[in-house]
């Protein structure tokens, strides 16, 4: 039972992690837009910007799959 539980409780942890990156991902992309939108000029800026927010909310994912 106490296994059941233990495993349970992991694959909440790691659904809550990747919920978590999601939602990061999804504000780094919609600011990144609205930035690109108000100022195009500087779209290679934010587009780099952008990418390492990105991998930095992708990294979250990855620490709560692989780390249980």
């Amino acid at each position: 039972m106490i296994q059941v539980i233990a495993e349970i409780t992991g694959s909440i942890q790691g659904g809550l992690g990747c919920l978590g990156a999601a939602i990061g991902v999804g504000l780094v992309g919609f600011k990144a837009a609205e930035a690109v939108g108000r100022n195009p000029g500087a779209s290679t800026k934010i587009l780099v910007q952008g990418i390492l927010g990105m991998a930095l909310a992708e990294a979250v994912a990855f620490y709560a799959l692989f780390i249980k």
